[in-house]
């Protein structure tokens, strides 16, 4: 009788879940996507550390991406992590702003705007 309820009660729960993971479907541009949360995120600590005086505008960009993308789920975490992944290598690498940070901002603008016009370009309506 048990093991009966055990194979319901995994057909129940693989049904249930079936609908959120195809939510969770990765888009053909969720790698581009994830890099240019990484440079936000990236961009967000560089700048409040070389005296941008910003305040939230990289963070305030990364919630723009998801708000226009809408992702759910797996999509969402990952382009939250790739936004965290890119702030905390950088915090953890200058304390100040440095000549070599000074680059790292001109390269991670020059890559997102690549990145942002290649998928417009390419998957915009």
């Amino acid at each position: 009788m048990s093991t009966r309820f055990l194979a319901i009660f995994a057909l129940i729960l693989a049904c249930a879940s079936a609908p959120a993971r195809a939510q969770d479907v990765a888009a053909p541009f969720d790698g581009e996507l994830q890099r240019l949360a990484e440079i936000l995120g990236g961009l967000h600590y560089l700048r409040g550390i070389c005296g941008a005086n910003e305040g939230n505008k990289w963070r305030n960009e990364m919630q723009a991406l998801i708000d226009a993308e809408t992702p759910s789920g797996e999509r969402r975490t990952r382009m939250i992590a790739g936004f965290n992944r890119g702030y905390n290598g950088f915090q953890q690498t200058y304390r100040s702003c440095t000549p070599a940070a000074m680059v790292a901002i001109r390269r991670y603008i020059e890559e997102g705007s690549k990145i942002s016009r290649d998928l417009t370009a390419r998957y915009a309506n």
